[in-house]
C-alpha cells in the first residue's frame, strides 16, 4: 500500500514552481538512445563469454552446467567453500531444476515467509545462501533479484558466502534490458517486489585510500552457477 503519495507529489510540485501533473505525462522518447546500442544483438552465448570476463573482474567464482548436473555442481561449491549449512529461497525453480531433493536435506532451510518466522536469524547463522536470479547482467556481473514471499533478500545478504542459480534464458546485457524488463512488469499491472537487489559479486567496500576490503556489508564470497536452460 502506497502512503502519502498525494501529499509527496504535491510537495515535489510546489517546489518545482508549478501544479501538480495527474494526466497527460508521458515516458520521453529520445532522439539518440546510445545505451540501447550496446551489446546490441548479441547471442545468448556471446552474453554468457561477457558474463565469464567480468566474474574474474568482480572476484567471483563462474561454473557452468546444465540442469542434470546441478545438484552435484552445488556440492562442489559446498565443498570448496567449507560450507555446512544452508539456506535457501522457498522459489518453486528449485523443483523445476530438480533441487527438491537438496532443499529436503538436514543441513539445509528454507526461507519461510510467515509471521513469526525465525529465517533472518537462520541466515545470519547460515555458511552459505543460495538464489535464483531473475535477471543477470552480463556486462556488469550482476544478479538481479525480485525479494517477495519466499524469497527473502536476507538469503544474500547474511550467510557467509551466496551462490546464485542463474538460468541462461535469464542473461541480458546491460542495466537497461533489466529495467525495461521491469518496466513492463509496472505497465501490465503486475504486482511489483517490495525490494529489488542488484548484487556484483562478494562484498566488496574500499576506503578513502583505496584499500579493499571483503565482507564489510555481505558475503565474503560469491558463486555464480550459469545453468542451459534453453
Amino acid at each position: 500500500m502506497i502512503q502519502k503519495r498525494e501529499a509527496f507529489l504535491e510537495n515535489v510540485a510546489k517546489q518545482l514552481g508549478r501544479k501538480p501533473r495527474t494526466e497527460g505525462v508521458v515516458r520521453p522518447d529520445y532522439k539518440h538512445k546510445p545505451h540501447l546500442e550496446i551489446m546490441k544483438g548479441y547471442s545468448q552465448d556471446q552474453l554468457v563469454e561477457v558474463l565469464k570476463t567480468q566474474c574474474l573482474a568482480i572476484h567471483t567464482d563462474y561454473k557452468q552446467t546444465k540442469k542434470a548436473e546441478l545438484e552435484s555442481v552445488i556440492d562442489q561449491v559446498l565443498k570448496e567453500y567449507d560450507a555446512k549449512s544452508v539456506i535457501t529461497w522457498d522459489d518453486p525453480r528449485f523443483n523445476e531444476f530438480g533441487l527438491t531433493a537438496f532443499q529436503e536435506r538436514e543441513e539445509v532451510d528454507v526461507w519461510r515467509a510467515e509471521h513469526g518466522s525465525d529465517s533472518i536469524e537462520i541466515a545470519e547463522r547460515a555458511a552459505i545462501g543460495i538464489t535464483f536470479s531473475d535477471y543477470t547482467l552480463a556486462e556488469s556481473g550482476t544478479v538481479v533479484l525480485l525479494s517477495e514471499s519466499g524469497k527473502g533478500r536476507s538469503v544474500s545478504l547474511l550467510p557467509t558466502y551466496y551462490i546464485a542459480i542463474i538460468p541462461k534464458s535469464t542473461l541480458v546485457s546491460r542495466m537497461t534490458q533489466a529495467t525495461t524488463e521491469i518496466h513492463k512488469l509496472v505497465k501490465a499491472g503486475k504486482r511489483m517486489p517490495s525490494c529489488v537487489n542488484f548484487i556484483s559479486g562478494p562484498s566488496n567496500s574500499a576506503d578513502i585510500e583505496m584499500s579493499l576490503v571483503v565482507g564489510v556489508h555481505g558475503p565474503l564470497r560469491a558463486c555464480y552457477i550459469l545453468v542451459e536452460d534453453e
